[in-house]
């Protein structure tokens, strides 16, 4: 079975240690959860650097702002690469909980 790449989320130092004690990450995106929006938003590599200059380009929050690194083979809820709109670009989509362990790395932004 090919191994499948990484995917990444940006977000709040305190939301993931949070999550990390709960064992679980339900947060989609700034300001909006798993239950508002029915998955978490997820870039590849290269759309990360845009992504991040998007929601958090103003961000002046006290909260160091992490990459969640993650292995989608160690997320038991669909992945899904899909469009805005048709013919757009693809994001990958978790649609249910991010376990906290299928984050196999955290890394500094910005």
């Amino acid at each position: 079975m090919p191994k499948l790449p990484r995917i990444f989320h940006i977000t709040e130092r305190s939301l993931w240690e949070a999550a990390r004690e709960r064992g679980a990450y339900e947060v989609s995106t700034r300001g909006r959860t798993l239950q508002e929006e029915g998955f978490i938003h997820f870039s590849t590599r290269e759309q990360l650097p845009r992504i991040a200059a998007f929601l958090y380009g103003d961000y002046d929050g006290p909260d160091e702002l992490v990459v969640l690194v993650v292995d989608p083979a160690l997320v038991a809820a669909p992945v899904k690469y899909e469009a805005m709109e048709p013919g757009g670009e693809e994001f990958p989509h978790v649609y249910g909980p991010l376990p906290a362990d299928a984050v196999v790395e955290v890394e500094s932004w910005g």
